[in-house]
């Protein structure tokens, strides 16, 4: 008879955009036709050219490591995807660098679909690694109270059989048409009810006799839980919820709010990455997401030690706080912005090109000459060191550590966030390479600056409605 190794969470990574607007200057910007808004904290805010393709990639990595792992599947978990018909989900895994045999999905329908997707990986007994990630980039109407409330971030997490972090006992689920919000196709904005009844008729009724449920079937009692989360849910609903199912001993997850806000689908599994963080082996962990009904899930803390390279932790401390409204609303597009001659070009992509150089555009694959060892980017038929013809093997530059030679600073040349810092990158490979640098805060780019690669979007086609990415450099923080 042949044994199943037990499936659960081997590894976990963590990327929210370095951008946190003060809510104050929301607030501000409001105060002509609102005197009595008022905002505390931050929320993470995307640039212009990050969504939750761009976020996805960043967690997988931070999941990943540098390590090559074997991947069967990527599921990728977001109301907020770029493409209603064109598979984000592979775009994330050629990004990772990941083989082109293996499965892709995507699900969304609503912001349960992140602890739903990871459910549904760990009830299932392949012993195929996984990697299961949820992305949101999320946008709200002006001067609302998701505009206070939505951010935008992306969780990974790797499941398969081994060294584990965590493993599911159970989960237990309730689907009723109670619509606490909603958005259709083509809609920009989600449409709240009212947050009272939200709170008093959905959260404290649905979700309690769900977790009951689970907790009985697993014979489980609330006093045995050392951690409880909630997500998709109004703010403080999580101490409400604690008292009536009787988990006042169980320590309350971080609910993020302060500091980067809702972050939808990745919400659930931000939490778990932060229990992941804290819990001691052998703890348990209940997590509940909200909306039309519920999932409930129960993990334990293993003792496995794989750690990420960035986590909850260092994404919260990686914040670079941005105070303009306005920068704000011209990175989520609702700010249109007379830009000058210089910004009307046509930016359409040659889609044969894209796939003939896809590892090169998405995986950031150069080559490397196996007769002098020079690298190149993009990599040619015959080495520009040697010139001896077909030596190049496939190497990525995307994990490579690298530093600034040249730099720039363009104001005259049209630029989404302007100035445009473009420069010579020297990689530690001895590659050299013309690039775009992003995310940099004040005083933090200089000729010998540590520099990492990010996958942004490189252009978006407004008139054709695609968007085409690339790598871009950012400070090493």
């Amino acid at each position: 008879m042949t044994s199943i190794n037990p499936v659960g969470i081997k590894a976990y990574g963590v990327f929210l955009p370095r951008l946190r607007i003060a809510r104050s200057a929301i607030a501000q910007a409001h105060s002509w036709a609102f005197p009595s808004m008022r905002g505390k904290g931050h929320k993470a805010l995307c640039s212009w050219d990050e969504d939750s393709i761009t976020l996805a990639v960043e967690a997988g990595r931070d999941c990943l490591g540098v390590k090559e792992e074997a991947i069967s599947r990527v599921v990728l978990a977001s109301t907020t995807a770029p493409f209603a018909d064109l598979q984000n989900a592979s775009t994330v895994a050629t990004a990772l660098g990941l083989p082109g045999q293996l499965g892709c999905a995507d699900v969304g329908g609503n912001t349960r679909a992140g602890l739903g997707a990871l459910i549904s990986e760990l009830a299932s007994q392949d012993q195929r690694q996984r990697l299961v990630v949820a992305s949101e980039r999320r946008s709200a109407k002006p001067a609302s109270a998701q505009e206070m409330n939505y951010g935008s971030g992306a969780v990974a997490m790797l499941v398969g059989e081994g060294d584990l972090l965590a493993t599911c006992l159970g989960s237990e689920s309730l689907n009723v048409p109670f619509i606490d919000h909603y958005r259709m196709s083509g809609q920009d904005y989600d449409y709240y009810a009212e947050e009272r009844w939200i709170r008093d008729e959905g959260v404290i009724k649905l979700v309690p006799a769900t977790a009951a449920t689970l907790l009985e079937r697993l014979g489980i009692s609330a006093a045995d839980l050392a951690w409880f989360g909630l997500s998709g849910a109004p703010k403080g609903s999580d101490k409400l919820l604690s008292r009536k199912l009787g988990v006042e001993a169980a320590t309350l997850l971080d609910d993020f709010q302060d500091e980067i806000g809702d972050t939808g689908t990745a919400h659930s599994l931000l939490q778990l990455a932060d229990a992941l963080e804290k819990a001691e082996p052998g703890q348990l962990i209940l997590l509940a997401a909200f909306g039309q009904g519920c999932d409930v899930a129960v993990f334990r803390k293993e003792a496995g030690a794989r750690a990420p390279a960035r986590g909850v932790r260092r994404a919260l401390a990686e914040g670079i706080e941005e105070t303009s409204y306005m920068k704000m609303l011209s990175f989520e597009g609702e700010l249109n912005i007379d830009w000058g001659p210089r910004a009307e070009v046509d930016v359409k992509a040659s889609i044969a090109q894209q796939y003939r150089s896809h590892q090169q555009i998405l995986a950031f694959t150069g080559g490397k000459c196996q007769h002098c060892d020079s690298v190149q980017f993009p990599s040619l038929p015959n080495c520009i060191e040697c010139g001896a013809a077909d030596s190049q093997e496939p190497l990525s530059l995307a994990n490579q550590r690298a530093k600034v030679a040249t730099l720039s600073a363009d104001w005259l040349q049209y630029y989404p966030a302007p100035p445009l810092y473009v420069g010579l990158v020297q990689f530690e490979s001895g590659a050299r390479l013309l690039m775009e640098m992003v995310d940099v805060g004040k005083h933090e780019l200089e000729v010998g600056t540590p520099l990492k690669m990010v996958f942004r979007i490189k252009a978006n086609d407004k008139l054709r409605g695609y968007r085409r990415y690339f790598w871009k450099a950012t400070p090493a923080v």
